[in-house]
C-alpha cells in the first residue's frame, strides 16, 4: 500500500507540473497575440502615456524595467518607443542624458519576443557603438532589462580575445559592438551571417557616419538585408539625404523632442568660457583642481600624448585628489578599469580625449573642462552633455585662446548655445596664483620620458590644430609656440615641419595673390594705353594712307605678346636655374662652339641672339676600356675564388688627398721637400719602411701558423679517435686478420716530425688550407679495387682487424701477446 499511494503522488505531482506548463504555453500565446494586434497598427492614446506599463510590451520586460528602477518614460521615450514598437524606421534627437538608450532596446527586445526569436534563428538585432565604452554600457543597461528573456547577447569590441568572440558569435541573438571589429568577424568568422537581421541600431549616428567610419559603414551595410528596420540616435541627428539612402531607410519617422525648445543643452547645465593665453592654460588648470578638491570633473584635450603627457607631470605635483586618464593608445582592461574607478570616485579628475565625449553616463559629474578647443559646436555639445544628466545639474568650463574666441563664439551662439564669459584674474589676492613652469622645467630635466611626453604632446597638439578644418578658429600660425613649449618645461619649441610649410604656402598664396592685383593693374592700364595709342593711329592713317605702318605693327605684336598667357612649361624655362647642377651643367656645355656655330648659321656678330644655343657634345666615356688597376685570376685556384676572396688577397688602395681645384693626389705628393729631406735619405725611409712592414708580416706569419698547426692535430685526433670507435664495434670473434699496433697511437700525432711547418715549406697566403677546410670531418670510405667485385671488398674488410696494445716490456708479455694473435 505504501508503494502505491507514493507513485500515486509522483503521477498527481508530475499532472500538476504539466497542467502549469500549459496554462504559461497559453498564456504566452494570448499574450503575443494581444501585443501583436496592438502593434500592427498606431498605437492608440500614446501622447498621453507617461509610464512603461501603459505600454503594449510584455510582463518581462516590464519585470526588466522595474528591477532596474525605470518607471517613467522621458520625452524621447514616450514619442519613440510606440513608433518603434509599431517597426518603424526613427531618426531620435534628443538632448544628452535624456534617455535615448531605452529608447531603442526595448522596441528592439519586444520585437523578437512577439516573433519567438530562438537561439537557432541567429542574428536577429545588431547595435553599433563608435566607441567600446559606449558599447559595454549599452550592453550593461540590455542585461539589467531583459534578464526575464531568454535571448543570447554578446559584446563585441576590439582589445578582447578574437577567438572566443569567433566560436561564439554564430549563437548570438543580439549584438552590441563596434564598427572596426564587427566588419572584421563579417570578414573572417566562419558561420557568421546576418541574412535573417530584423532591426539595425546606431548609437551616435552622426559619429558613425561622418568621414572616420564611412568606409566600414559602407562594408557592413553592404552584408545585411535591405527588409529591417532600423533606428539612429543621437544628441546632434544627421539629416544628410545620402547618409540616409544608404541605410535603406524607408519613411523614416524624425522625433526631434527639444527641437523647438530654447538651448540644445540641459536647462540645468551651467556654461562659461574663458579667454587664456595657450602658455598659460595648464596653470589655470592645475590652480582650479587645487581649488576644487571636493569636486568631480571631466577634462578633455586634443589628443592622447597630451593626456598622457599632462596625468604624469600633474600625478608628480601631487594635487590632492585622485587623477585618472583615458585615451584611445590604452588597451580594454586598462580603459574597463579607469570608467569604473571613475565611476565609483566621489572625487576626481580624469583627463581624456574625445572617446569619453559621447553616450557615457557617469554618476554624478560636477564639472566639465575643456582644456583646448572643440572642433566644432557639436562636439562642445556632447562634451558638457557627461554632466547634468536627466534632472541634474552640472557646470562647464571652456579655455578659449584669443584666436579661437570670434569665431567658436558665434558657432555657439548659431548652435543655441547659452555661454558666458568670465574674467581671468590676474590679482594674487582675489585666486591662489601658482605657476607650475619651474616645476615642469624641473621634471622635464630630472625625468628624459616626461621630457619627451612634453614634446609629443607639443607636437600633437600643434598638429591637431594644423588639421582642423575650420581656418576661422584654428590658425596655427597665430599660436605663440615657443612660450607654448616653455610653460611645458622644454628647453625651446621642438621643429615642427608642417607649420613651416603652411608658413610657405600662406607666403606663396600672398604673394600670388598680390600679383594677380599688380596684373589687373597692369592690364588696365595697358587697355587705356592701347586705346590711345589706336586712336593716334588712326589719326596718322589718314594723313600718311601710302606709308607702310610696320612699327605699328610690332608695338601691336608686342602688347598682344604680353598679355599672352604663359603655360606652366614655359614659366618653367623661363625661370632661372638656381639649383645645385647650374655649375656643373654650365662647365658641361660647350657655349663657344654653339655661339661660333649660330655665327656661322645666322651671318650676324650679335651673340645675344644666340644664347639659348646647344650643341650636343660627344664625350669620350672609355666604358670599355679595362682599367689598369684590376688584377685578373692567373691561376685556377684564384679563378675558382670568390669575389670576396679575390677581394681579400688584393692589396687595399692607397690614400688619396684632394687639394682646392679638387685634383687626387698621393700623400707624399702634398708634403714639402723640406719636411720630406728632414726626416732623412729617401733610400734610409724606404729601407725603414719595409723593415716595418717585414715585422708586421712576421707576427702574422707566426699567428697563422700556430692556427694552422692547431687546425692538423685536431682533425688527425679526430680522425684516430673515429678509428678506434669503429674498431670498437667490430665483432671481437671475428677470425679475420689482426693488426697490432704497439705504444699509443696519439704519440705520434704529437710529435713535430709528422708534418713540418717550416718557413720554406709553409706559405703564409690566407687560403692555403682551403682545402682542408673544406673536407668533411668524416673521411669517405676507400674505393674497391678495379680486380675486387663488391662481395670480395665487404669480405676483406670484415676480416681485417686492428688490436691497439701497449708495448710488451717483459717474456710474459710478450708471451700472451703470442697466444692473442694465435688466437688461443
Amino acid at each position: 500500500m505504501p508503494s502505491s499511494s507514493k507513485k500515486g503522488g509522483a503521477k498527481r505531482s508530475h499532472s500538476t507540473t504539466n497542467s502549469v506548463r500549459k496554462e504559461k504555453r497559453l498564456s504566452e500565446a494570448q499574450e503575443l497575440k494581444q501585443l501583436d494586434d496592438k502593434c500592427k497598427h498606431p498605437i492608440a492614446g500614446a501622447d498621453s502615456m507617461q509610464q512603461f506599463d501603459e505600454l503594449p510590451i510584455s510582463q518581462k520586460t516590464l519585470m526588466g524595467l522595474k528591477r532596474a528602477n525605470f518607471i517613467k518614460m522621458t520625452d524621447i521615450q514616450r514619442k519613440a518607443l510606440p513608433l518603434g514598437l509599431c517597426g518603424k524606421d526613427i531618426l531620435g534627437a534628443a538632448k544628452t542624458g535624456s534617455g535615448k538608450t531605452l529608447a531603442f532596446l526595448v522596441p528592439m527586445i519586444e520585437m523578437l519576443y512577439r516573433q519567438k526569436w530562438g537561439p537557432q534563428d541567429g542574428l536577429g538585432a545588431l547595435i553599433i557603438s563608435p566607441t567600446r565604452e559606449l558599447a559595454v554600457q549599452i550592453f550593461e543597461v540590455l542585461r539589467k532589462i531583459g534578464r526575464e528573456h531568454s535571448f543570447s547577447a554578446g559584446l563585441i569590441i576590439g582589445g578582447k580575445d578574437w577567438k572566443i568572440e569567433r566560436e561564439l558569435i554564430s549563437k548570438m541573438n543580439i549584438l552590441v559592438c563596434t564598427p572596426g571589429r564587427l566588419l572584421q568577424h563579417m570578414d573572417q568568422s566562419a558561420g557568421f551571417n546576418c541574412d535573417l537581421l530584423q532591426l539595425l541600431v546606431l548609437d551616435e549616428a552622426d559619429r558613425i557616419l561622418d568621414m572616420g567610419f564611412k568606409k566600414t559603414i559602407n562594408a557592413i551595410v553592404e552584408n545585411l538585408p535591405p527588409q529591417r528596420q532600423t533606428m539612429l540616435f543621437s544628441a546632434t541627428q544627421t539629416k544628410s539625404v545620402k547618409d540616409l539612402a544608404r541605410l535603406s531607410l524607408k519613411d523614416p519617422e524624425y522625433v526631434a523632442v527639444h527641437e523647438k525648445s530654447e538651448h540644445s543643452t540641459p536647462k540645468n547645465l551651467s556654461q562659461y568660457y574663458m579667454v587664456v593665453p595657450l602658455q598659460q592654460k595648464l596653470d589655470v588648470m592645475f590652480n582650479f583642481i587645487k581649488t576644487h578638491l571636493t569636486a568631480k570633473g571631466i577634462v578633455f584635450l586634443s589628443s592622447c600624448k597630451q593626456v598622457r603627457f599632462v596625468f604624469e607631470t600633474f600625478c608628480k605635483m601631487h594635487p590632492g585628489v585622485p587623477l585618472l586618464h583615458l585615451h584611445g593608445k590604452q588597451k580594454q582592461q586598462k580603459r574597463a578599469e579607469t570608467y569604473a574607478k571613475f565611476a565609483a570616485q566621489k572625487a576626481a579628475y580624469l583627463f581624456c580625449t574625445d572617446i569619453a565625449a559621447r553616450g557615457l553616463d557617469f554618476a554624478a559629474v560636477n564639472w566639465v573642462i575643456q582644456l583646448d578647443c572643440p572642433e566644432d559646436p557639436e562636439t562642445y555639445i556632447h562634451r558638457v552633455g557627461r554632466t547634468a544628466r536627466y534632472e541634474a545639474s552640472g557646470q562647464a568650463m571652456l579655455m578659449l585662446c584669443p584666436s579661437e574666441e570670434a569665431g567658436m563664439i558665434q558657432g555657439l551662439e548659431r548652435a543655441k548655445v547659452p555661454i558666458q564669459e568670465v574674467k581671468l584674474k590676474q590679482d594674487a589676492k582675489d585666486v591662489k596664483k601658482e605657476p607650475i613652469q619651474k616645476q615642469m622645467q624641473r621634471l622635464c630635466f630630472n625625468d628624459p620620458e616626461i621630457k619627451y611626453l612634453g614634446q609629443k604632446a607639443f607636437i600633437s597638439y600643434m598638429r591637431s590644430v594644423y588639421l582642423q578644418k575650420d581656418k576661422t578658429i584654428f590658425d596655427v600660425n597665430a599660436l605663440p609656440a615657443e612660450e607654448f613649449a616653455a610653460s611645458l618645461g622644454l628647453p625651446g619649441a621642438p621643429k615642427i615641419k608642417f607649420v613651416e610649410k603652411s608658413k610657405a604656402k600662406n607666403a606663396v598664396r600672398g604673394s600670388q595673390k598680390k600679383s594677380s592685383d599688380d596684373e589687373d593693374e597692369s592690364a588696365d592700364e595697358q587697355d587705356e594705353e592701347e586705346e590711345e595709342r589706336s586712336k593716334v593711329k588712326a589719326l596718322d592713317a589718314k594723313k600718311k594712307s601710302k606709308k607702310e605702318v610696320v612699327p605699328e605693327d610690332e608695338e601691336e605684336a608686342e602688347v598682344a605678346g604680353s598679355k599672352q598667357v604663359k603655360s606652366k612649361i614655359e614659366k618653367m624655362f623661363n625661370r632661372k636655374n638656381q639649383s645645385v647642377l647650374a655649375d656643373h651643367y654650365t662647365k658641361l656645355v660647350d657655349h663657344d662652339n654653339d655661339n661660333k656655330a649660330a655665327k656661322a648659321r645666322a651671318g650676324d656678330d650679335n651673340d645675344d641672339d644666340d644664347i639659348f644655343t646647344l650643341k650636343r657634345a660627344d664625350h669620350d666615356l672609355g666604358g670599355d676600356e679595362i682599367p689598369e688597376d684590376t688584377v685578373l685570376p692567373t691561376s685556377k685556384r684564384q679563378q675558382k675564388m670568390s669575389k670576396l676572396e679575390r677581394t681579400k688577397n688584393q692589396g687595399q688602395g692607397n690614400k688619396l688627398l684632394f687639394d682646392e681645384d679638387g685634383q687626387a693626389h698621393e700623400l707624399y705628393e702634398l708634403e714639402d721637400e723640406a719636411s720630406f729631406h728632414a726626416k732623412g735619405d729617401a733610400l734610409s725611409q724606404q729601407k725603414e719602411f719595409l723593415e716595418k712592414e717585414k715585422k708586421v708580416m712576421d707576427r702574422a706569419d707566426v699567428v697563422d701558423k700556430s692556427t694552422a698547426k692547431e687546425k692538423l692535430r685536431e682533425k688527425k685526433a679526430k680522425r684516430k679517435q673515429r678509428e678506434r670507435e669503429n674498431m670498437m664495434d667490430e665483432d671481437s670473434e671475428d677470425d679475420g686478420e689482426m693488426v697490432v699496433t704497439l705504444g699509443n697511437p696519439d704519440d705520434s700525432d704529437d710529435q713535430g716530425g709528422d708534418y713540418s711547418m717550416d718557413e720554406d715549406n709553409y706559405s703564409g697566403d690566407d687560403n692555403s688550407d682551403n682545402d682542408n677546410d673544406d673536407e668533411d670531418e668524416e673521411e669517405t670510405p676507400k674505393k674497391r679495387g678495379w680486380w675486387q667485385d663488391k662481395a670480395d671488398a665487404e669480405e676483406s674488410k670484415k676480416k681485417r682487424k686492428v688490436v691497439e696494445v701497449d708495448e710488451p716490456q717483459t717474456l710474459a708479455e710478450q708471451e700472451a701477446l703470442a697466444l692473442k694473435l694465435l688466437g688461443l
